[in-house]
């Protein structure tokens, strides 16, 4: 059965998966590019944007796993680019150029409709008006049985967790401080809510947890 999971993502040893003051030459705030240093460093990151070498060992895996069985993915709207209202045109395309690294349908939670975007590698954007359910019902039919990436941001993310719907969740723990910008986890009771920790491992990076929903 398809799944919805989070998977690599970075927050601060503070609780914050982006620094303050996000902006089109700061896309994930002040100090927010540090936590992902431990990715940009694999031998995966490195490879899926035509470059070689990188790391491998633990944090190679746990990149390497997010793509794993991936159907479909879900992301915010921050996460496709910095526009914010009413789409102004249809130049922007998201901020990985005409080959994204997803290489399967995405869909864009907005409260404004666009139209579709095909991009090179397999890639098509879709805009989902109507919802986190909607958005989630729509990627799983793509996925046709595979699983379901929920990519952020901290917005997005929040939401499906209050709901209920994330199955599994990676975070990478960073040891650096933000002092503020977007937690993740404020306010959230996650055993309430059903989870437990299943995984953790850390490296000399990062500390590696995965929360699960409690069978």
């Amino acid at each position: 059965m398809s799944r919805l999971k989070v998977n690599g993502f970075a927050l601060s040893l503070d609780g914050y998966g982006a620094g303050p003051d996000q902006s089109l030459a700061s896309p994930l705030g002040v100090g927010g590019e540090a936590l992902h240093e431990w990715s940009f460093a694999t031998r995966r990151f490195q490879s899926m944007f035509g470059g070689e070498g990188g790391s491998t060992g633990i944090d190679n895996d746990f990149v390497e796993r997010g793509f794993d069985n991936v159907g479909a993915w879900i992301l915010g709207r921050n996460m496709f680019g910095p526009v914010r209202g009413p789409w102004p045109d249809e130049n922007w395309k998201g901020w990985w150029g005409d080959n994204p690294p997803y290489h399967v349908p995405v869909f864009v939670l907005t409260h404004y409709a666009r139209p579709s975007i095909e991009m090179d590698g397999g890639t098509t954007f879709h805009f989902v008006t109507d919802g986190i359910h909607a958005a989630l019902a729509r990627a799983r039919e793509a996925a046709q049985g595979r699983d379901v990436r929920l990519g952020g941001g901290v917005a997005t993310i929040r939401q499906y967790l209050q709901a209920g719907l994330v199955d599994e969740m990676h975070l990478a723990i960073v040891p650096k401080l933000l002092g503020g910008g977007e937690a993740l986890l404020a306010g959230l009771d996650l055993p309430a809510l059903g989870y437990a920790c299943r995984e953790h491992v850390s490296t000399p990076a990062v500390l590696h947890v995965v929360l699960a929903k409690r069978v």
